[in-house]
Formats: structure tokens, C-alpha cells, sequence
């Protein structure tokens, strides 16, 4: 059963987000616009994973679903993207059951109700 979406503006070739719980937006239309994408994560109860500030601000003006995990690490190079996320995930994704919002900085993981 799908639980997350994944953003296209985030890795799609990441371990971590490949098995039966995560969905890809570019699986499910590479063009799909922010609001169909909050759309599709509300219709099917799913939290959304993105880089996209318009996320965080949207999730603050209505209820879940759907939630968001807002990663904000910045730039860097993949591996180092991959070996960050890899570290904090399963907290990420505790933190996310209790908030709506999720916001994932380089050195402090926020939860907004």
C-alpha cells in the first residue's frame, strides 16, 4: 500500500525509495502540476515528499491529507544527499505520522501541527 509521494524534484533512483510504500510522480505523470499532485496525495491519503517550498505552504492552510515532508538540505552532491536522508529517515517519517509538516534542515528535523 502506497503511503508517500515522491517529488519529481527529488532523486528517483534512491534505494531507500524503492519499494511498495513510495510512489513516484514521474511513474505517474512527469508533468503533473503542484496541485494535481496535492490532488492525487489527498484522494489517496498519501504523504508528499518534496524540495518544494509551495508544499510546506500550502499543508499549513488546510488539514491533512495530505502531509508533507519538506526536505530543505540545500545543495549538494547526491552521494552526500543520499548518505544525509539515509541517516534521518526513519525519524522523518515518525515525526511526519504526528505533524502535518515536516520540515528537514542539515542540522534539526521540525514538526508543525
Amino acid at each position: 500500500m502506497k503511503k508517500y509521494i515522491i517529488d519529481a524534484n527529488l532523486p528517483y533512483y534512491f534505494s531507500l525509495w524503492q519499494s511498495e510504500v513510495y510512489e513516484h510522480v514521474i511513474d505517474i505523470d512527469p508533468n503533473m502540476k503542484d496541485s494535481e499532485i496535492w490532488k492525487y496525495a489527498k484522494d489517496n491519503g498519501l504523504t508528499i515528499v518534496t524540495k518544494d517550498a509551495d508544499f510546506s505552504d500550502l499543508v499549513l492552510l488546510n488539514d491533512p491529507p495530505p502531509r508533507v515532508i519538506h526536505i530543505r538540505l540545500g545543495n549538494m552532491k547526491m552521494k552526500a544527499f543520499h548518505s544525509a536522508i539515509d541517516t534521518i529517515w526513519d525519524e522523518v517519517l515518525s515525526i511526519s505520522q504526528e505533524y502535518k509538516l515536516v520540515r528537514v534542515y542539515k542540522d534539526e528535523i521540525e514538526g508543525i501541527a
